[in-house]
Formats: C-alpha cells, sequence, structure tokens
C-alpha cells in the first residue's frame, strides 16, 4: 500500500483496521508494517502523527465494565442560565471521564450526563454525594445491568469489515470471543495486575518494542505480560486491545444516545436485537431512576445528524422496538471526555506512568 499523503488516509490505513486486530506479541509494529507494506519506522511516524494531530488517543485495552473497580453514567437536571457552571464543577472531578451536555426530551428532563468511576462502589458513592453538595442538585444514578454491544470501534470507510477480516486480524487475537460478555464481577486484580491494567488504559509507548517498557515497568517477562492480555481478552475482560481513536477529531460530531422503556420480559430481546443493527456502537440496559423511566440505551455515531436518524430508524425498525416509549438524546456539547481510568486507582504508584488526558469514544 503506499503512504498515504493526507491524515484521513493515513487515519483509514492505521486506525481502521486496528481498532480491533492490534497484534500481540513483541514488535506489533512490524507485523502492521509487513501488512501495509511499509516500514516499521514509517508505522511509528505514522501513529504519532496521527496522535500529534488528535485522532489517535491511544493504542491499548477497552476494559469490560465488569473488569474492576465501580462506574456508572449518572444525569442531571440543570437550569440552562447554571449549565456551564455546573458542568466545570462536574469536570473537575478526578473520577469524572465523560461529560456531555445532550438535548432533553422535556423541561425536568436531564441534560447533563457524564460518567463517573471510582475504585469501589464506596467511593462512587462518595463521589456523586460530593458532586451534589457542590452544585446543589440531585445526582440521577443509572448503572450498567446487562451489556450487549460496548466500544467496537469507528469505521472511517467501505474497508473495515475487509479490513478486520484479514490474516493479520484473525491470528492477532486481541479482540475478545464473541458472546463472551460477561454479566457478573469477574475476580479482583492484584496489585502487579492492576499495574498492567492501568498501563493498558493509559496506552501503549510508541516504540519499536513496547511491550518491553511494560515489561520493564512492572519487572516481568513479555511473554507474562502478553500473555495475562490474551487471558483477559478471553475471559471478556478486555473487550478489545487496539487503536482508540477520538470520534469527534475524525468528524464523527453528531451522536445520539436513544433510550427506551421496554418490558422486562422483552428487555434481553431488544437489547440483543439492538446490538445486532449496523451502525449501533454501544447497546446495553442500566436500571430506571426517579422520572425516569427508560431500561434500554443505545449510542449511534455519525458524521452528521442525518446519516445518524436514518440509523436510529433502521436500528429501531428491525429491531422491533417501534411500539416501546423512546427518547433521542443528540449530543450538544461537550464538556470533558478522556479514558476511563478505574485502575489508576488500584494500582501502586511507582511503574505506572501518570496517563496524559488522551481522549476515548464514549
Amino acid at each position: 500500500m503506499p503512504l498515504p499523503e493526507t491524515l484521513e488516509g493515513l487515519a483509514r490505513a492505521l486506525l481502521n483496521p486496528w481498532q480491533h486486530g492490534f497484534p500481540l506479541q513483541p514488535t506489533p509494529f512490524d507485523a502492521l508494517a509487513t501488512e501495509l507494506g511499509w516500514s516499521p519506522r514509517v508505522v511509528l511516524q505514522g501513529c504519532e502523527r496521527l496522535q500529534q494531530a488528535g485522532l489517535l488517543g491511544r493504542i491499548g485495552g477497552v476494559f469490560s465494565p465488569r473488569a474492576g473497580g465501580a462506574s456508572t453514567l449518572a444525569a442531571m437536571v440543570v437550569p440552562a442560565e447554571r449549565l456551564e457552571a455546573v458542568a466545570a464543577q462536574v469536570s473537575a472531578f478526578e473520577g469524572i471521564n465523560h461529560n456531555y451536555e445532550r438535548e432533553a426530551p422535556g423541561p425536568r428532563a436531564p441534560n447533563l450526563w457524564f460518567v463517573a468511576a471510582a475504585p469501589d462502589a464506596a467511593a462512587l458513592a462518595g463521589m456523586l454525594l460530593a458532586i451534589e453538595a457542590a452544585t446543589g442538585l440531585a445526582v440521577l444514578r443509572l448503572p450498567l445491568q446487562r451489556p450487549y454491544r460496548i466500544d467496537l470501534g469507528f469505521d472511517m470507510g467501505d474497508n473495515l469489515r475487509a479490513a478486520t477480516a484479514g490474516p493479520l486480524a484473525r491470528s492477532a487475537r486481541s479482540v475478545r470471543p464473541a458472546g463472551r460478555e460477561p454479566r457478573r464481577a469477574l475476580a479482583p486484580l492484584d496489585a502487579a495486575q492492576a499495574s498492567l491494567a492501568a498501563l493498558a488504559e493509559a496506552g501503549l509507548p510508541l516504540v519499536e518494542r513496547p511491550f518491553d517498557v511494560w515489561a520493564q515497568a512492572l519487572d516481568w517477562s513479555v511473554e507474562r505480560v502478553l500473555a495475562t492480555l490474551q487471558a483477559w481478552l478471553d475471559e471478556g475482560r478486555l473487550h478489545r486491545f487496539g487503536a482508540v481513536v477520538r470520534h469527534h477529531e475524525l468528524g464523527y460530531v453528531a451522536n445520539a444516545m436513544t433510550v427506551f422503556q421496554v418490558p422486562e420480559a422483552e428487555l434481553d430481546r431488544c437489547g440483543q436485537a439492538l446490538a445486532a443493527q449496523p451502525g449501533v456502537t454501544l447497546a446495553y440496559a442500566r436500571a430506571t431512576a426517579p422520572g425516569w423511566p427508560y431500561n434500554l440505551y443505545c449510542m449511534v455515531h455519525g458524521r452528521d445528524r442525518t446519516a445518524v436518524q436514518a440509523v436510529l430508524a433502521r436500528a429501531i425498525a428491525q429491531g422491533g422496538l417501534a411500539d416501546w416509549p423512546r427518547a433521542v438524546l443528540f449530543s450538544r456539547r461537550r464538556f470533558k471526555q478522556t479514558g476511563a481510568r478505574r485502575f489508576r486507582f488500584q494500582a501502586p504508584a511507582g511503574p505506572v506512568p501518570d496517563p496524559l488526558a488522551r481522549e476515548a469514544t464514549c
């Protein structure tokens, strides 16, 4: 493949196929170079260029919500004149990794939505109480109940399926097996494992042998690092290991969270049907809250509002969801968006570098 001249072409070549198929081997960039017909040095330079341009957040792990720590989606009803000030107060909490204004389906519906993460349930509860105390506003707690589809990446062209079906992606084994989404909390990680998890959240260094850097920081062998990452994929602790892109900067400027009120008996069927629809990036069941009866959520990201609405219309029709009450909440403003850092709180100080504020997909 010839070296692309534009950032968009470089992103298509390096980020599109490797969101899911990043090689878990000592010299991963050599494998990418062989697949593309480039030199490893050019591949590394391309990744550095994409990261400096803000298109590549990191190359690392995307963990299951059940993998460790505690997190929840939360929402607030904020008066319009206070929205920016309250958003700044919420974003100031270290455990907040996403904070968005979304369209509200009514005057008393939540318009500020954020994701909070903490080392454990008690710390998470304390953070949400502190947010309520700081703002004087109630926080709706909307914890995950059942995931159906989580963070499968963004297609930057028509060739994503072909690219991820290639021999490198099949042999890389850096995405969890289908149907292995954990429904229960997994065993807690020990201190050494939490250190590796924190490194995976922060991202690989862009060097020829990046896993050697992690191994040295942990005083592990490279083989142990790679075997542990693969074991986490196999058990569903990791959804995938690969390129985590910044979707806004790549042109995915429209995103809609659609919420449905579905009878409990129909919830799994509807959730699985949503998860199977092309263009749906996230689908999960969440707890309801006072004044908020919706229990099924899906996310659709697109380059414009019309494209998102078309995907939603098709997904609702084909998923058999047309009869259930719903609301479509397009994002208006992004106040904060960084990758989740659940394991940074659990890992001992020392080997884990301070992660950069590199943004990940919501």
